[in-house]
């Protein structure tokens, strides 16, 4: 198969740098997420400024510096599906980014979490196939290499509860089967997302120190699926609390 032929070249056709200019001062850590109101409400609570913007085929993306306390952070709303997603990412890597904090909603395997209950991914299965031109084929990639232990020390001194585990990434929403679902399930997956191998593979290749974490949103179950709090506006409160962890965390790198 074509995506077992990886090319570690760090040198390709077109890269980010050739298309994006570093920005002088630009802050080292940016913390993002993919829910549109949850980021938005981030934006109110702080006081923050339009730094630059990158964009995609047909939607520009503004990247803003946030004042977190007296802390400068770079934030963005993150693209929705691997590709596009990492492809702004390696936009930020150009621009300055060497840190990267980035939460966002994963559907649920085991009926008994609880909805907004934080997941941390320790392990992603890759059905997906942007992290197959970062990283050497194979089923599984590890996730959070830079930051886990960090990460998990800080969510016990702050006594959050969390799950954590592997996860199943897939770029086919429509085709999250009960067969597949079962077989991710019998393999260990906790839940499903469609970013999480690709950012792994992407970050190991750039070097980039990457913490990715989730909140529980709907359930996939053989019977038929529960969106629970997947959509925009559920439990924007709840979620506030969640893009809260996010910036916290910056403090403790």
């Amino acid at each position: 198969m074509i995506l077992s032929n990886f090319d570690n070249a760090k040198k390709a056709i077109i890269n980010p740098e050739d298309l994006i200019a570093a920005i002088p001062d630009f802050p080292e850590i940016v913390v993002s997420c993919f829910a549109r109101a949850t980021f938005k409400r981030m934006l109110k609570r702080y006081k923050h400024r339009l730094l630059t913007k990158t964009s995609v085929a047909n939607l520009d993306i503004p990247i803003y510096e946030l004042d977190y306390h007296g802390r400068k952070l770079a934030v963005f709303n993150a693209y929705v599906g691997a590709a596009g997603c990492v492809a702004v990412l390696e936009d930020l890597v150009a621009m300055g980014m060497r840190t990267l904090i980035l939460f966002g909603t994963c559907g649920i395997l085991e009926e008994q979490v609880k909805e907004t209950s934080i997941i941390v991914p320790t392990a992603a299965v890759r059905d997906e196939g942007t992290s197959f031109h970062y990283a050497p084929a194979q089923n599984e990639i590890s996730v959070n290499d830079k930051t886990l232990a960090k990460f998990l020390t800080y969510l016990q001194a702050e006594n959050i509860s969390f799950s954590k585990g592997k996860v199943w990434t897939t770029d086919g929403i429509y085709r999250e089967t009960v067969t597949k679902m079962k077989a991710r399930k019998q393999e260990g997956c906790l839940a499903v997302d469609m970013e999480c191998s690709a950012i792994a593979a992407w970050g190991q290749f750039r070097k980039i120190a990457v913490c990715q974490f989730f909140y529980a949103a709907d359930h996939l179950s053989e019977e038929r699926w529960h969106p629970r709090s997947l959509g925009n506006e559920a439990d924007l409160d709840e979620k506030d609390k969640i893009a809260e962890i996010a910036l916290n965390f910056s403090t403790y790198l």
